[in-house]
Order: structure tokens, then C-alpha cells, then sequence
């Protein structure tokens, strides 16, 4: 599409889609609510960390449904076997498996043969359980297959039934989503205490009638003790379940007739209202216990038949405890219990907060950047700043179309990514700059430079996604937003940097009319670009330093070590605000309560502390008590206690995070690894992927010595590093790889060289350009990201550096030894493939 006219039409129209989708997303809600309902709908949502709430992970517990499945499979089998006249010394079952151990060994066959139809798979395929033969007992072992599909199907009624649960508990919005394989996702907005709502969840709701064994019954039933949920009236019941609570289609808080009191009415349905008329037909002056998870709420005698369907629960309950009992029967029973292993809170105002911040270090860090391109280039920085304006209302557009969640995280990937999207134009206007110099007119310069920066451009963009893929891929919650947002800026500034930046610049060539062009920059260091500087004189102290520091590094992790996040090493961290108290107060306070090993620091304004308290034991963070300890330790001191941000990790998320952190960065490093041996070759995929290594490691001990939290927003910085230096380094190999092509006969010492010295503007802009945008989030940015900015802008120092003092030293050394085995420096090209086949035929 050649032609100035038609391009700007459909370049305006994509704009103005882009406009008209964002338009929603700042609306105010009187102008907003007067728009049809499709065009509503289409904005994006703002996370939890922005506008305040809560979020909990869940994950179902395995274990404890397993081993129900196993005992009702224990309970079929005794029954079918007492129907053959087969009897059973024992019949054990537990998580992993269950044991049959037979009074007559002679047995054992037959009970074999009796028991493969109870365990075969009614979809067809190998039985669900295995069976190992002992010399007194049979062993049913559970299949692979059959337990991933238990843990799916009981993950994909718990998502129903908390949907349910929070739908009637009256909560706005939530969110509702499924993590891994046996994880459930639950955003709550607006909810700064998620107390009340762990309990609705984490409560399984199993309801189980059993009929009471009292003293002088001769039933032959296995027995069972429970107790009231006071623990004090203590229960003998009859093990065998006489009706599953499933059959109750209804239940409401109701007031009783007799005493006055909340009470819950429940309805049966029609297999249960039948059930449960033969119950009581046939047990009249018994006691039947009705059993909610494990505890007995209530056991009234059996005085009449009752063949109506309906029945009440009464035990002594408030209005909340019986309107929470009701809805918990009506959306029925959890198949198995929800553990939490991950709570997170913000509360309204520190949200509200961090998007004042994110505001003005976005600003802040855009308009440096404006102001920097329109120094060094004029007119036509100012040309790339529009392009730039573009692309941020791109990635807004791209955000609301697909209904995104902006996370603080996902700010700081915009701030970074219109950085990274600056060199697209900074590679441009130098490629540009170098045809003026050789004395091409305006248009061909423009179409010249653009041709030249094309491949570079879109090789850094894809080695840059790659690390991006993988932050989405094994990242989770925040992290995922911050690789979305990163992603979503590269793919935009593709358009605007390589289109849209063109159509302006042919635009203002053509109305000029000037047959050359004049791209004004910093005078001295575009002379000293055209000078070639001896770079590799230096690569022996250059290469030495380097290790010597990433040996440094490495000793610095050993020791002292990382200052790990609750990310990583589990526990609490509570931000708390207690006007009128100090550090002794608090301190006291906790050693009263029993919490002394509590970190406590101050920190900000008087009266605002940091509290960590380390929790190894997942059934802890499980049922949440030390939280609601420790907040009633600090309210103890001031009714006025706030707690704007609360955290709470359990051993098995910060596990699997290490895991994930560890594969993320490794498939990173061999992702771009291959692909820079497509590109180029091997020995400059391996200059390049052994350089970032160095980067990492010097990062990491940047880490170790200032002390700063190593969290998942750190494992960001780290990938996002990795993207930033590999696409720093391709900059300079797609120069070297040029320049062999152009002259491979020059000797490689002084072609690397001419290449850094042809690059080093770009570069230096580049760096600087990242370095004004991530700046103002560096200082003012606050305690969420600070674990990224401030080891961005060490990690963007040390790997624009490293290009040119560490990658290009090695590609010399590693070229210098395929020479020697007599081997080119690249693979032919196409053209010059051709150009044998031709020579061949």
C-alpha cells in the first residue's frame, strides 16, 4: 500500500477503533450508563492491588477426597461381600489405598473375583483401581488416570458451589476463576477482612443423617463418637450413613413456633422426602443425628412419621449462623474440603494510592522520554513521540477489547514497554541518518532506513516475547499482568513504529519537497558514531571483570543470601497503621499475644509498621488463626488499628514459585538460545546467552547486597532483563552480521569494531530512553515496585554494557576458533545460495 492517502485512512481508522474502545474505561458512570450495554462492556478492569480487596487461593484437598472415595469404596465392598457370604477379618482404607484381609484365606480368590466389577471404569479402559495380592490380604491401589479425573471433576463442582455460595452471599463481582490443576482463584473487590468469606468457603457443608446408638442398643453397626460444635455434648453414632443430604432441594432461616429461635427449614426431594418417611417409619423413639462436617448439630427423637419432606435443624443459632447454615445446604456440599494456601488484601485506600502513583510515574516517565526524542532528533523525535502517543492508546484499546485486568505490576510493563518501544524509532531515525550521510535523497533515505531497521527491529521484538511468554506461562497473578502488558506494548509499537512512524515521516518529506533530509542529535556523540573506536583493545580486562564480578555475585547469594519475599519463603506480612503507638508498644504487645518471633520494622510516616511472621505449617495459613491473632494483638492497642495490605502464603505456592522461577529463567536463556542460532549462528547464540547468564548473575548479587525483597516482581525484573540485554545484543549482531556480509574478507577484529562504534548512538539512547522511563517509578514508585525498577535500571547498566564489553568479545574469541577449524562466520543467505545453485546449473 503505497500510496500516502490510503494509508493514512486505514492507519486513522485503526486509531480511532483503538480510541472509541478505550473511551469506556475512563467514562464517568453517568455519561457511561447512557451507552448501549455491548459498547459498556468493553473496558478494562482494574485489579485488586489498584482499587483495593481481597484475593484467596484455594486449592481442593486431595487427600481428605481420596480418602472418602476409598471408604466408600471399603463400605460397597463390605456389603457386597457379606451378600456372598464372604466375611472380612478387617477393611482398612486411607488416601493411598485399601486393604482387605479376608478370615478365611481361602478366600482371597473369590473375593478377587468379586471385587473386579466394583472397580472397573463404567467408561470403559482399564479398571480404575489396581489389585495387589498379599499372602493375607488383597491391596486396591488407585490408577493415575483415575485420580487426576477425581481431583477434576471435585475442582470442577467446588468452582460451581463457591459460585453459588458468593453469588447469594450479595458480594459485587467476584471473581471466580480455576488455577492449575486443583486450584481455585477467587477475587473479591471491596472486601478488605476476607474472614467471614474463608469461612463460607473452607466450610465443606457435608450433611449426613446417622441414627444415635445409645447405651443399651445391640446394633451390630460400626460406632462412631462426635461431638456438638460446642465439643462439650459428646454423641455415639452409627458409622453407616442412613440418608445423604444431597437429597435436600431447600433450605431457609426460619424462626421456631415453640421457642422462638433461628432455626433452619429445610425441603427434600422426592427421592429423599420417601427415604426419609421408611426412616422414620420404622424408628420411632430414635434419635437421628444430623451431621455437619463431623459435628452433630442436632439430634432429635423420631415421635411420629414424617412423610411431608420437610424437617428443621435447631442448635442454639444466631441469625447469621443460621442464615449462613441455609445457604450453605442450598448450594450443597463441597466434595471435598478448599484449603487456603494463598490470601492477599489491599485495602481501598492504599489501592487508590497506588494508582495516584502509577499515574505520575507514568506520566512522569512518558514526558521525560518525549522530551529526550524530541532533543536528540527535533522534528523528527517529535514525529516518534506521536508514534509513541499511539501505541500507549493501542495498548489501552488492546486491554479493553479483551476485557484485561491493569494490575500495578502491569503499569510498570507499560512504562517499561514504551521504553523498549523507543529504540524501534531511535534504530529507525539512525538507519535513516547513515543513508543521509551517504548521500541519498529524502525518500529513499527514509525507505532505505526503514528496510535496514526492519529485521533488527522484529528479531529483538521476538527474542523479547520469548522471555515474556515464559513470565506468562509460569508466572501467576501480578506477574501475568506485567508479561501481558510488556506483550501487548511490543506487538502495538510493531505498528506504530514500522507503519504509522513511516506514513509521518514520508508524509512530512513529501510536503517539505526537500530532496535532503537533516536529523539533528547530540553533535558529540554522533562524531564520535562515525569514528570507529577500538572496543575489543579492552576485551581482556573487559571479560576478566566480568567474572570476577559474577564470581562476587555468586558468593554474595551464598552468602549473606537473598532477602526472599513471602513469594518465596511463605508466611505473613501484614502493612499495618496504629496512630499513636511505637516500636516498643507494638513489640510488647506481640510477646504478650505469643507472636514474639514476629519481624516488626517501622517504616514511613510514625505509626506505620511492617510485620513478617514466618509459618512453615500449611495448615496454619490454612485456617488463618495466627492472622486473626496477630490483628487482635495490634486492634488490643488502638481501636483506630488499620491494616492496609495483608499477605499470606503457605508453603506449597512459595514451592511451587521457586520451581516455577527456576524452569521460567531456563527455558528463557535456551528459548532465545535457538532462536539466535536461526537467526545468526551458534556462536553468536552462545555469545549471547552466556553474556545474559553473566548479567543474571551480577543482578542477583545487586540483590544480595542492597537487600532488597526478592519476590515475584523481582523474577519480572530478572526475565524482563533477560529480554532487554538479548535485544540490546541483537542490535549489535544483526550490525556484525551486516558488515560480514558486506565485506567478509575484513579482518573480524576491526569489523567488530566498526560495528559497535556504528551502533554505540543507539545504544547509548536506547539506554537512556529506558533508564528516563523507569526512573520515576525507581523513586517514587513505593514499596510494590520497587523490587523491579531499581535492579531494572542496575540490570539495564549492566547489560548495555556487557553488549559491547562481554557478547562482542566472545563473539571474537568463538569466530577466531571456527576460523581456525576453517568454518565461515555465517550460514549463506539466500541470495547467495542462489547465486551457487545458479553458478552449479
Amino acid at each position: 500500500m503505497r500510496s500516502l492517502s490510503k494509508r493514512a485512512i486505514v492507519y486513522g481508522l485503526v486509531i480511532l477503533l483503538g480510541l472509541l474502545s478505550t473511551l469506556p474505561s475512563f467514562l464517568p458512570a453517568s455519561t457511561l450508563n447512557q451507552l448501549p450495554q455491548w459498547y459498556q462492556t468493553t473496558s478494562f478492569k482494574l485489579g485488586l492491588d489498584l482499587r483495593g480487596g481481597s484475593h484467596l487461593l484455594l486449592e481442593v484437598d486431595s487427600e481428605a477426597l481420596l480418602k472418602a472415595q476409598h471408604q466408600q469404596l471399603a463400605e460397597l465392598i463390605t456389603d457386597n461381600l457379606r451378600e456372598a457370604r464372604l466375611f472380612v477379618r478387617a477393611i482398612n482404607s486411607d488416601q493411598q489405598q485399601v486393604e482387605i484381609y479376608p478370615r478365611d484365606l481361602a478366600d482371597l480368590s473369590a473375593m478377587k473375583r468379586l471385587i473386579r466389577p466394583l472397580i472397573e471404569n463404567p467408561e470403559g479402559g482399564l479398571p480404575l483401581y489396581r489389585v495387589e495380592a498379599g499372602l493375607d490380604h488383597l491391596t486396591l491401589l488407585p490408577t493415575e488416570e483415575y485420580i487426576n479425573k477425581s481431583v477434576n471433576e471435585a475442582v470442577e463442582k467446588s468452582l460451581q458451589i463457591v459460585r453459588k455460595r458468593l453469588d447469594e452471599s450479595g458480594l459485587v463481582e467476584p471473581g471466580i476463576t480455576r488455577h492449575g490443576k486443583q486450584g481455585i482463584q477467587v477475587q473479591l473487590p471491596g472486601v478488605d477482612d476476607p474472614k467471614a468469606i474463608r469461612d463460607l468457603l473452607g466450610t465443606t457443608a457435608s450433611m449426613t443423617f446417622h441414627w444415635v446408638v445409645d447405651e443399651l442398643s445391640t446394633s451390630s453397626a460400626n460406632v462412631q463418637q462426635l461431638t456438638d460444635p460446642s465439643g462439650q455434648q459428646h454423641y455415639r453414632i452409627e458409622s453407616r450413613i442412613a440418608m445423604e443430604g444431597e437429597h435436600i432441594r431447600d433450605a431457609r432461616m426460619a424462626f421456631s413456633q415453640e421457642t422462638g429461635q433461628p432455626v433452619v427449614s429445610f425441603t427434600l426431594d422426592k427421592t429423599g422426602a420417601r427415604q426419609f418417611a421408611d426412616m422414620t417409619t420404622n424408628n420411632i423413639d430414635r434419635q437421628l443425628a444430623i451431621v455437619l462436617d463431623d459435628q452433630v448439630i442436632t439430634a432429635p427423637s423420631i415421635r411420629s412419621v414424617i412423610g411431608a419432606g420437610r424437617g428443621e435443624i435447631s442448635g442454639q443459632f444466631t441469625l447469621r449462623e443460621a442464615s449462613q447454615l441455609a445457604l450453605l445446604l442450598r448450594s450443597g456440599a463441597l466434595p471435598a474440603p478448599l484449603l487456603v494456601i494463598e490470601e492477599r488484601t489491599v485495602g481501598p485506600d492504599l489501592g487508590s494510592d497506588a494508582i495516584q502513583m502509577g499515574l505520575f510515574t507514568g506520566i512522569t516517565g512518558a514526558v521525560l522520554v518525549l522530551f529526550f526524542m524530541v532533543a536528540i532528533y527535533g522534528v523528527w523525535g517529535l514525529i516518534a513521540c506521536l508514534g509513541l502517543l499511539a501505541n500507549l492508546l493501542l495498548i489501552f484499546a488492546v486491554f479493553s477489547l479483551l476485557g484485561a485486568t491493569l494490575t500495578l505490576p502491569g503499569i510498570a510493563g507499560i512504562i517499561l514497554s514504551i521504553g523498549m518501544a523507543v529504540d524501534a524509532n531511535i534504530l529507525i531515525n539512525e538507519r535513516i541518518r547513515e543513508e543521509i550521510r551517504r548521500g541519498k535523497k529524502a525518500w529513499h533515505a527514509i525507505d532505505s532506513g526503514f528496510r535496514r531497521a526492519y529485521s533488527t527491529i522484529l528479531d529483538s521484538n521476538i527474542t523479547s516475547l520469548i522471555a515474556v511468554s515464559l513470565l506468562f506461562m509460569f508466572g501467576s497473578g501480578p506477574v501475568r499482568g506485567f508479561a501481558v502488558a510488556i506483550a501487548i506494548g511490543l506487538l502495538t509499537s510493531l505498528f506504530t513504529s514500522i507503519s504509522l512512524t513511516r506514513l509521518l515521516m514520508e508524509w512530512r518529506a513529501r510536503k517539505h519537497s526537500g530532496l535532503h533530509l537533516s536529523i539533528s542529535g547530540i553533535k558529540a556523540l554522533d562524531r564520535l558514531s562515525r569514528r570507529t573506536i577500538n572496543f575489543m583493545r579492552s576485551r581482556k580486562i573487559g571479560l576478566a571483570a566480568s567474572a570476577l564480578l559474577s564470581i562476587a555475585s555468586i558468593g554474595l547469594f551464598i552468602s549473606p543470601g537473598l532477602n526472599y519475599g513471602i513469594d518465596f519463603s511463605g508466611g505473613i506480612v501484614v502493612e499495618s497503621q496504629i496512630p499513636g503507638t511505637d516500636v516498643d508498644q507494638v513489640r510488647l504487645a506481640l510477646n504478650v499475644a505469643g507472636l514474639d518471633e514476629t519481624q516488626l520494622q517501622e517504616f514511613g510516616d510514625a505509626g506505620h509498621y511492617l510485620l513478617r511472621l514466618q509459618m512453615k505449617d500449611a495448615q496454619q495459613i490454612a485456617s488463618g488463626d495466627q492472622l486473626q491473632q496477630l490483628k487482635q494483638a495490634l486492634t488490643a492497642l488502638s481501636d483506630a488499628a488499620e491494616f492496609p495490605r495483608v499477605e499470606m502464603v503457605g508453603p506449597k505456592v512459595s514451592g511451587d514459585f521457586s520451581d516455577a522461577t527456576i524452569l521460567a529463567i531456563v527455558f528463557a536463556g535456551l528459548g532465545m538460545l535457538a532462536y539466535l542460532w536461526v537467526r545468526f549462528e551458534f556462536h553468536f547464540a552462545l555469545a549471547a546467552t552466556t553474556t545474559i547468564a553473566l548479567d543474571l548473575t551480577k543482578t542477583i548479587g545487586f540483590f544480595a547486597l542492597t537487600g532488597i525483597e526478592f519476590n515475584l516482581t523481582a523474577v519480572a525484573a530478572l526475565l524482563a532483563l533477560i529480554g532487554y540485554s538479548v535485544n540490546d545484543k541483537v542490535v549489535v549482531f544483526d550490525r556484525i552480521r551486516e558488515n560480514l556480509r558486506a565485506t567478509p574478507d575484513k579482518p573480524l577484529m576491526q569489523l567488530l569494531n566498526e560495528s559497535i562504534s556504528a551502533t554505540l548512538t543507539r545504544t547509548v539512547f536506547t539506554s537512556v530512553t529506558t533508564l528516563l522511563a523507569l526512573l520515576p517509578m525507581a523513586i517514587a514508585g513505593g514499596h510494590a515496585v520497587a523490587s523491579f525498577a531499581i535492579p531494572m535500571i542496575f540490570g539495564i547498566i549492566i547489560g548495555t554494557s556487557s553488549s559491547v564489553l562481554i557478547a562482542s568479545p566472545l563473539v571474537l574469541l568463538l569466530g577466531q576458533r571456527r576460523m581456525q577449524r576453517g568454518l565461515a562466520q555465517l550460514r549463506p543467505s539466500r541470495e547467495e545460495m542462489q547465486k551457487k545453485l545458479d553458478a552449479i546449473l
